[in-house]
């Protein structure tokens, strides 16, 4: 008696690639089919969903058969408008429309500098919604940057130019080009200030944070733990980290963090 044998090759996951149209800006994003909960990046100032820890991120994805979502802010990568016009409210909105439309029940928000913000925000926006997300992964997470991180420090000259010209062009290690700071955004971002008061996510919550980042002081990541006293908080401080946590074992500690929330 013969046997016919056949093997039939197991197809890989694919990305899609789409847009979605948000308060008159399109949105592209990137959604990896896969058993949930979905994963969602939200990137930092001026990056997009391409940059490094976003892709590893897509990879382990991949690997496990897991569903990830990522997206550019408006102004930012391959969705449309100028940076520049850009405010926190905005890319607040632009996370809530991309999670509500494909992030799927109790999305685990992965927010990396900037990205931290949007994801609090997002998170508190979502839970009173009664649409909780699963978990939160901060990757040196900037709340309240704006304010504290820009405004604070600014020079007087610099501070004049953003109330009296609109904008200061702040000059970038990570460009050539400097970043316009505008008035509407400083003004904007005093409306989404978290430290202050303690609030509570109702999620877990890790925290990974390089003690060598010069634009978001390790003392800041220990100053959002203290307003999330009620919340399953860890926090991982990396002695020698920066802030980009791009290194292999940067990106390993990353997933271990997603995988202890999201299994």
């Amino acid at each position: 008696m013969w046997w016919r044998i056949t093997a039939f090759a197991t197809e890989e996951p694919v990305e899609r690639i789409d847009h979605l149209e948000a308060g008159g800006r399109r949105l592209a994003f990137r959604h990896l089919p896969g058993k949930g909960p979905t994963i969602v990046w939200l990137g930092g100032f001026r990056s997009d969903m391409l940059a490094t820890k976003a892709g590893h991120l897509v990879e382990w994805g991949r690997a496990n058969g897991r569903s990830v979502l990522r997206f550019d802010y408006s102004g930012h990568g391959e969705s449309s408008g100028r940076f520049e016009d850009g405010t926190i409210s905005d890319w607040l909105d632009d996370a809530l429309a991309v999670i509500r439309a494909h992030g799927g029940p109790a999305p685990v928000l992965v927010g990396s500098s900037m990205g931290g913000w949007i994801a609090l925000l997002a998170a508190r926006r979502l839970a009173a919604e009664g649409h909780e997300p699963g978990g939160l992964v901060l990757i040196a997470p900037a709340p309240d940057f704006t304010e504290t991180l820009m405004w604070d420090r600014f020079s007087e000259e610099a501070k004049h130019a953003v109330t009296t010209d609109g904008v200061y062009h702040l000059p970038s290690e990570y460009s050539p080009e400097p970043t316009p700071i505008t008035r509407a955004l400083i003004e904007d971002g005093r409306r989404h200030l978290l430290f202050g008061e303690c609030f509570h996510v109702g999620a877990p919550v890790r925290v990974l944070q390089g003690m060598q980042d010069p634009d978001v002081p390790w003392q800041h990541a220990m100053r959002l733990v203290e307003h999330l006293a009620q919340d399953d908080v860890t926090v991982t401080l990396i002695k020698d980290g920066d802030h980009r946590l791009s290194r292999p074992e940067d990106l390993s500690r990353i997933i271990a963090a997603v995988e202890s929330i999201a299994g």
